[in-house]
């Protein structure tokens, strides 16, 4: 077992709490050498006895030179494929990051675990800054995190050419790409960096969703040889996915917090106007809350940021602004207040709950207006410099795209999760027992009548308008509207004009929907898409076909989120005293070191060690998720925490 960590001579050095753990010894790390194989330190720094799917892959071919392309969902460890080569490789890592967040989340993490660690970004001050950048010389840090940006400038450069850099894993790939959702112009001088460097060193590119359009600019332009290119599946079975349709957003959010108030979540939002609205409400029923989007102040969002991570406040309200990047481990629901624009952005989003492994619930709630909303931005992103008028056409097309692939998922009446594993190439089962459509409620209904008055007027419309006429358009002459653009185009003229008045307009929408799902009708074009009818409509129309329509009456969410049975890995009811004792220490050593909770020890290591209750230092380190380091810092403490807790059960 590793003795106690010690800091280089800086003492007397002035820290700020936050960044104060990043200031430790090499242990007994040396230049050259590889101290021990990939299990032993899989075990003894991680805390755990194999890999997860694709990541021991990965991991040989780094070790052994090669670069690598891995593409694996948020949560499923894809930061472990380059922090334990990181180990085991002579000399530095280099990880190139985005967001200052995710680097203090892991380099306090990998300090945790007792691996020297830095990073060196804007939210260091000058002395934390030189200091960083003497012990990175010296040879100190195994991992170093810097943004893209800092490979540009000459200090950094001279440093790197100067320094035994073995690996260089960019995280969050994806943004070096112009089809991916979070192009990042910065990220297209990595290579320019590299190739100032006196060798190449191993590259390694790592992301949670890519496109195979994606995925070819990240070998392009990162100049990836030969790499192994690894796709692990995009299924997360501990998350829940549902999209509800509620009357009222506001209502049936705060009650579903409401309902959890022991749990953390975030709620993402379309615009800041919506996050100011929605947080507020949160604040005013009682929960603590907080805000994050680009209109705050920097100060602001760091801030409140840290009350998230740390605990302080339990919901996140912010808009896609917050989130690559967030590595907070207890998040047990996410909830899309607005539709997003596309799946990519969704799933990435959505994923940032249950990383600890355990169940965790990611709900949409769609209305017909979001889809004005989305394509109001999309129609009207600040311009990217760094793409050309054509490019940023293209961009703006292939986004409208992906919006209507958004919509359909959620309009979609089978399995939700078989829907997105579908959309990133997976092929899976059309039953997933584990999503609001496959758990709820379903109505079937003969609308053969309904579908026969829709597609005749769709086929007036075409023959008088060859250019055709958008779904709203249609709704509004079915239900009879005298509004003025129904009227300007003559609309009120057709034989079919007002033939569903006494139908909402609401439910016309609903029985094209599934007129578009079923294959009678169809969306052409992008920015203004037109109803059309295919060929199977004549089979409606004129040979008799029955159309059934299949709906979700009520959402699971709706009916059970009071009761949702939790996973079965948590502690039993006669455990649970347990659990919350634990609970407490953590958050005690949490505060007394200023890390958050989760950096200690996740909920599934508490849960873990509930369920078998190590008695000696020996089982202790049988928990998941518990390595050599942890144990030596904290074993003793919990130790005694469940020896006194089993003491009392028992004379209790």
């Amino acid at each position: 077992m590793l003795g106690s960590i010690e800091r280089p001579g800086l003492e007397n050095l002035v820290l700020e709490d936050d960044i104060q753990y990043q200031y430790t010894s090499p242990l007994h790390f040396k230049l050259g050498v590889v101290i021990m194989d990939k299990f032993s330190a899989l075990k003894q720094y991680f805390g755990h006895n194999s890999f997860r799917p694709g990541q021991e892959e990965l991991i040989d071919a780094l070790l052994l030179g090669r670069d690598v392309l891995g593409v694996m969902p948020t949560g499923a460890g894809k930061s472990m494929c380059y922090q334990l080569p990181a180990l085991l490789l002579s000399g530095m890592t280099l990880v190139v990051s985005p967001l200052i967040s995710l680097m203090k989340d892991q380099v306090a993490a990998l300090i945790q675990a007792g691996i020297p660690a830095a990073f060196l970004n804007s939210s260091l001050n000058a002395v934390q800054y030189q200091e960083v950048f003497r012990l990175a010389k010296n040879g100190y840090y195994k991992i170093l995190y810097v943004a893209p940006e800092r490979l540009a400038t000459s200090e950094f450069v001279r440093f790197a050419g100067n320094a035994q850099i073995s690996l260089i894993a960019v995280d969050e790939a994806h943004c070096i790409s112009q089809w991916g959702q979070d192009f990042r112009p910065s990220y297209l001088k990595i290579i320019d960096f590299i190739d100032q460097l006196p060798y190449r060193p191993t590259i390694g590119a790592f992301t949670a969703t890519a496109t195979p359009e994606v995925k070819n600019d990240i070998v392009r332009f990162l100049r990836l040889r030969e790499p192994l290119n690894l796709t692990t599946g995009f299924d997360r079975p501990n998350l829940y996915f549902e999209v509800a349709k509620p009357n009222n957003k506001r209502a049936y959010m705060w009650q579903y917090i409401a309902q959890h108030r022991d749990k953390s979540g975030i709620v993402y939002c379309a615009t800041r106007k919506t996050v100011e609205t929605v947080c507020d409400e949160l604040l005013r029923h009682g929960i603590l809350a907080t805000r994050y989007h680009a209109g705050l102040e920097d100060k602001e969002r760091q801030q409140n940021q840290e009350d998230f991570v740390y605990d302080r406040s339990r919901v996140m309200v912010a808009t896609n602004a917050f989130g690559m990047g967030i590595d907070k481990s207890n998040i047990s629901f996410v909830i899309h207040y607005n539709m997003p624009k596309n799946i990519e952005s969704y799933y990435q989003e959505a994923g940032r709950a249950g990383r600890d492994g355990e169940k965790a619930h990611c709900v949409l709630l769609f209305s017909a207006s979001d889809i004005q909303t989305v394509k109001f931005l999309i129609n009207n992103v600040e311009k990217n410099e760094a793409l050309s008028e054509n490019e940023q056409e293209k961009v703006r097309r292939r986004d409208l795209q992906r919006l209507n692939q958004m919509i359909a998922y959620c309009k979609a009446t089978g399995c939700l999760r078989a829907y997105l594993l579908n959309y990133f190439g997976e092929n899976t089962i059309d039953y997933c027992g584990n999503c609001g459509n496959c758990n709820g409620e379903m109505v079937q209904q003969d609308i053969t009548v309904e579908a026969q008055k829709i597609l005749s007027a769709v086929a007036r419309v075409e023959k008088r308008y060859s250019f055709g006429l958008g779904l709203t358009l249609i709704v509004r002459m079915l239900h009879g509207s005298k509004e003025k653009r129904v009227i300007q185009l003559g609309l009120d003229k057709l034989s079919t004009y007002g033939i569903m008045h006494n139908t909402d307009r609401t439910q016309i929408r609903d029985y094209i929907d599934c007129l578009i799902r079923t294959g009678y009708l169809s969306l052409a074009g992008d920015e203004y898409p037109v109803l059309r009818m295919t060929e199977r409509a004549k089979q409606v129309l004129f040979h008799g076909e029955k159309v059934l329509h299949t709906w979700r009456k009520q959402s699971r969410l709706e009916k059970t989120a009071s009761s949702r049975k939790e996973s079965k890995a948590m502690p039993t009811q006669a455990d649970e005293s347990l659990f919350a004792t634990l609970k407490a220490l953590r958050t005690k050593m949490a505060k007394e070191e200023n890390v958050p909770a989760y950096i200690i020890f996740s909920n599934a290591t508490l849960i873990d060690m509930t369920a078998k209750q190590p008695q000696n230092m020996a089982e202790f380190l049988q928990i998941s998720g518990v390595g050599e380091i942890k144990a030596a810092r904290y074993g003793q403490a919990f130790l005694e925490e469940i020896l006194n807790w089993t003491k009392e059960i028992r004379h209790g």
